[in-house]
């Protein structure tokens, strides 16, 4: 039982750690008066990422390789049919919120480009790059986009507030960046001896048990979102979580080490992973909401998906 009870402690440190890093990189950023755009497109965004960026990293370097990409390909779906199909369940998700279309359509491409790389069968340094430029493009494309907005989004709705004593900041950011790898480590440890023990793949615990855990941060969101009336939050939260899920965890991932690409990711997972996002897109397109009904289907599918990764 001790491997199951250290990754659930490895995982709750990996969350806290980033939302403590996130509050303490905030508080230092407002204090040098950089720009509330540029902190939620950066910090805030990047941050709340935290988790699964070191865990992709330490896994690659540990020579899972289907750890790290299963952590990417697991939370994008989980994203999508968990992070916004449980909270439909208690109030009807929007999905009309300003620019999310173009954003969805970035998702997709995004995803389609990742996808190539996947198959592959081997991702190294130049995918890595092509990755953190289409990150970079991105970035630019909000940035611009955000100028003309009549208003900027608080990031605050996100994030919270962070501590108003600059050395309690710096504080607070030491912790989240010691807190962090630790977490990593204790998380790439006991998944890897899980799945040993259940005679399972790197990849396949990545894509169930730790991509769930990883994604816990953003169903808190989301939950968060439904209980102030702000439902249309989530599905923004969502998208941007997958865009640099892809494109920053992996990007950065790719360009520190080499990773291979096992049969289970090219031929299952990375197909599921278009198809939910197509599934989005078109629920974004065709309606007004995620009803409770349809909430309930998209967490009919993703048992369903999980069962399949486990026998498959």
């Amino acid at each position: 039982m001790l491997p199951y009870f250290l990754l659930i402690v490895g995982l709750a440190i990996l969350i806290v750690g980033g939302d403590i890093l996130v509050r303490g990189a905030v508080a230092i950023a407002e204090r040098f008066n950089i720009s509330p755009l540029i902190i939620g497109l950066t910090i805030v965004s990047l941050g709340t990422s935290a988790p699964e960026l070191f865990i992709s990293v330490q896994a690659a370097l540990a020579g899972s390789g289907g750890l790290a990409i299963g952590n990417v390909v697991g939370s994008n779906i989980a994203n999508i049919l968990l992070v916004l199909g449980l909270p439909a369940l208690i109030v009807a998700q929007g999905v009309k919120e300003d620019g999310i279309g173009r954003n969805i359509l970035v998702m997709l491409g995004i995803t389609i480009v990742f996808m190539g790389m996947l198959s592959t069968g081997s991702m190294g340094f130049l995918y890595g790059l092509i990755l953190i430029t289409l990150l970079s493009l991105f970035l630019w494309d909000q940035y611009k986009s955000s100028l003309k907005a009549k208003e900027i989004p608080d990031y605050h709705d996100e994030v919270g507030e962070g501590p108003s004593s600059p050395k309690i900041a710096a504080l607070y950011l030491l912790v989240g960046i010691i807190m962090l790898p630790l977490g990593a480590q204790i998380t790439v440890d006991n998944a890897h001896t899980i799945a040993l023990n259940w005679g399972l793949s790197d990849e396949v615990i990545g894509l169930t048990v730790v991509a769930i855990g990883t994604s816990l941060p953003e169903l808190a969101a989301s939950m968060m979102a439904v209980i102030r009336g702000n439902s249309n939050l989530a599905i923004g939260n969502v998208v941007g979580s997958n865009i640099f899920n892809i494109a920053a965890i992996m990007g950065i991932t790719l360009i520190i080490t080499e990773v291979p690409v096992g049969d289970h990711i090219i031929n299952l997972d990375m197909w599921v992973m278009l198809a939910v996002s197509l599934l989005l897109g078109a629920i974004a397109y065709f309606k007004d909401a995620i009803t409770r009904w349809m909430g309930l289907a998209m967490l009919g599918l993703y048992t369903s998906y999980i069962v399949l990764a486990l026998i498959n």
